[in-house]
């Protein structure tokens, strides 16, 4: 699976690149791929094509960090598809990140509760939320009225669980950044079964996601905007930022803060008006 993985990853780069993006001519109108070819990737990264043919193989655990940079410049990888090149390599030298089983401490617990007037939750590289604060269970409450098991999985509710259509303001856009972020984890999180078997389950049983999948696309996950059709409130609209848990890589906290003043920021507080009638959301909330 790794070899495949990596293999896969870099065809799909380099086929979108061209010839002329590159800075190389092009030499023949009728070329049998897409993109570039492996001789001219090697020859843009300043290795040989034999070595490259290798890499793309799947073999990068011997590859050192100036030949995964110079084969990243020659395709062009984003930021993000930079560090899942890196990521792959890692697991194929057997290393990455750990996922832990372990629930968050306390003193995360008491962070998340802190930041009460804006949602705030905690989630693992397989979109599981595993920690939030009354807000947050509030916002999340059709992915928890959906889940039988916990924790409640955000890929499984968005792909599985037809209310996520109308939940995502943008369902398209909301599951390609969501698959892009498990693709993200999976390279992260090489030795996680329970990775592996969440992206099995959503692959068998959801064309969209098996689709989107076979795009090996990659996103970093710090900042942006989220938009939600809130079965009680309504439209909102909520910047937010995410930060990694210090002491556990495995984990990503994000808070989500209204624009001042703004029509998102009134709907929060009839949110948390709504939760207070709600013995569900303070049934979640409590655990």
């Amino acid at each position: 699976m790794e070899q495949r993985e990596i293999k896969d990853f870099l065809v799909s780069r380099r086929a979108r690149v061209s010839p002329q993006e590159a800075g190389l001519p092009a030499l023949s109108a009728h070329r049998r791929v897409p993109g570039l070819r492996r001789e001219e990737v090697a020859l843009l990264a300043g290795v040989s094509a034999d070595y490259y043919v290798r890499l793309e193989r799947g073999n990068l655990a011997g590859a050192s960090d100036s030949v995964l940079n110079a084969v990243a410049d020659a395709l062009q990888l984003s930021a993000a598809e930079r560090s899942h090149l890196f990521d792959l390599a890692r697991s194929a030298r057997g290393g990455g990140v750990e996922a832990s089983e372990e629930p968050v401490g306390e003193g995360v617990q008491r962070v998340l509760d802190a930041i009460g007037a804006v949602p705030a939750f905690v989630w693992n590289r397989r979109l599981d939320l595993v920690a939030a604060n009354y807000l947050g269970y509030a916002l999340y409450a059709p992915l928890f009225d959906s889940a039988s098991t916990k924790p409640v999985n955000i890929a499984r509710f968005k792909f599985l669980d037809p209310a996520a259509r109308t939940f995502f303001h943008d369902w398209e856009h909301s599951i390609r950044n969501t698959v892009a972020l498990l693709r993200m984890g999976a390279g992260m999180t090489p030795g996680d079964q329970g990775m592996r078997d969440l992206i099995a389950e959503l692959s068998a049983a959801s064309e969209p996601f098996a689709r989107c999948w076979s795009d090996h696309e990659v996103r970093l996950h710090w900042s942006g905007v989220k938009e939600y059709e809130h079965p009680a409130v309504g439209w909102l609209s909520l910047p937010f930022e995410t930060l990694t848990l210090p002491g556990r890589p495995d984990l990503m906290m994000s808070v989500l803060t209204p624009v001042q003043g703004s029509e998102s920021a009134q709907r929060l507080r009839l949110l948390s008006d709504w939760a207070d009638t709600q013995p569900s959301v303070a049934a979640a909330y409590t655990g």
